[in-house]
Order: C-alpha cells, then structure tokens, then sequence
C-alpha cells in the first residue's frame, strides 16, 4: 500500500470525507499535515499542489487533487491500483 499524506483542517467536511472514502479501501494510516495549526504548511502546499483548498491529497509521489478529486478518481476504477502502486 502506498503512503497518503493529507492536507487537512480540524472542521473541514470534505477532509472527513475523503479520509472515511481511504478508510474504505483499506488504507490504515493518513499522514496529516494541518494547515490552520501550521500556517507555514499551506504556504508549502500552495507552492507544490497550486491551489489553497483543503484537502489535498497524495498517494505515493502523485498528487490526486481534493476530495471530487479523490471521488472521481474512485469512480473511474483508478484508485485501487493507485493506492497499490500499480500503474494500472
């Protein structure tokens, strides 16, 4: 399984949700980094991802985007190989 890291806030409901949608696929640990404790990571993810919204997640290397993102991804079949290191 490959590493997620997540940019989060402690009230955000789409990072809730794309945390149970992982959970569900059997990823076991999230990395989280939150934004609103430590500012200076927004500015970190902002430069890497270009965009300000949370969250922003990473699975392995690859930056999936948000939770429509993540969601989307999930519906065309291509989560589940990603999360297993496969290029399928």
């Amino acid at each position: 399984m490959q590493p997620v890291k997540m940019y989060t806030t402690a009230v955000c409901p789409y990072c809730i949700r794309a945390k149970q949608v992982l959970k569900s696929k059997g990823v076991e640990a999230i990395e989280e980094i939150r934004v609103d404790m430590q500012p200076e990571e927004r500015m970190k993810m902002m430069e890497i991802t270009g965009r300000r919204t949370v969250p922003q997640i990473f699975i392995g290397d690859t930056h999936v985007g948000g939770c429509d993102d993540l969601m989307a991804l999930d519906r065309q079949g291509g989560l589940e190989p990603l999360l297993q290191g496969s290029t399928a």
